[in-house]
């Protein structure tokens, strides 16, 4: 079972962290500009876990955080920590999705698609060649200097790559400041120290702490409901109607064992006192224990 961490151990790896990060316009564009090495000015206040659709009957996709700059050039960016072995196809299929929504019903010139960027950011080297950032845009096989020139990019960011040829000293900098945001390290970029205090100011507010409990027990209540054990509690407290009342049982319940378990109750003891089985009481107590 994996430990809860504290918001203060999280690092921008870390999606929740990431997106509280880049609901700030200006966290954004310090991003972006340092990756991309170039100047911009967003147009809208970035989206954050922004989901794209095409129909209710098809897969979702849902992306840490998306904006567009002054241009209309879209950019979508996420974190991920765990090598999911699909990356690259997932990039393609967010692409897709995010075209699909550029164009209005009955545009016929495809030359009004905006330029997009995908970019994921991760602790390890999805192509083994020990690079920092991997680039893509579509060429050619038989002309490789030929690009097809459709305004997608997507790039792949290593934030462990030990060839750091091709990349500006600040980005080098940055990959290393996202792997280890829980650190108290100083960096050298006037940039990346400003995202540094934006983060710390993320890390201390109350309303910040009280969002990360509240999405750390929304993960418990999905984990739950996809069990065999989760479905039967749903059935017996009668939770037909809807996934969102179950939702707040289970919000309810974690509360009260918690209580309890800073009285140094046992799950026998505490089963007992809320008058539930001793078997959800474990498998709560083990969601709830650090």
């Amino acid at each position: 079972m994996t430990k809860r961490r504290s918001l203060e151990e999280l690092t921008l790896l870390d999606r929740f962290l990431f997106a509280e990060t880049m609901e700030d316009p200006e966290n954004l564009r310090i991003l972006l500009e340092i990756i991309l090495g170039k100047d911009l000015v967003l147009k809208h206040l970035p989206q954050t876990e922004k989901e794209l659709r095409t129909s209710p009957l098809n897969r979702m996709a849902r992306v840490d955080v998306w904006g567009m700059d002054e241009e209309g050039t879209v950019y979508s960016a996420e974190s991920q920590k765990r090598n999911t072995g699909n990356l690259p196809r997932r990039s393609r299929f967010y692409q897709g999705m995010s075209d699909s929504e550029l164009l209005e019903a009955g545009e016929a010139d495809f030359n009004r698609l905006s330029d997009l960027y995908i970019i994921l950011i991760a602790p390890f080297d999805l192509f083994g060649k020990g690079l920092c950032r991997y680039t893509f845009r579509m060429r050619c096989d038989e002309s490789r200097d030929l690009e097809l020139g459709d305004g997608a990019v997507r790039i792949f960011l290593n934030t462990r790559g030990t060839d750091r040829e091709g990349i500006s000293g600040e980005l080098a900098e940055l990959l290393e400041y996202i792997e280890h945001t829980n650190e108290k390290r100083r960096v050298k970029s006037p940039r990346i120290e400003k995202l540094k205090n934006n983060v710390e100011k993320i890390k201390q507010s109350g309303e910040v702490s009280v969002r990360y409990m509240q999405a750390w027990e929304e993960k418990i209540y999905d984990r739950m409901e996809g069990r065999e054990e989760g479905i039967a509690i749903g059935r017996e407290r009668g939770l037909r109607e809807g996934r969102q009342e179950g939702r707040r049982e289970i919000f309810a319940l974690l509360q009260k064992v918690k209580r309890e378990m800073k009285k140094g109750k046992d799950a026998h003891e505490i089963a007992e006192e809320l008058k539930e089985s001793p078997e959800l009481i474990e498998q709560l107590m083990g969601e709830l224990r650090d």
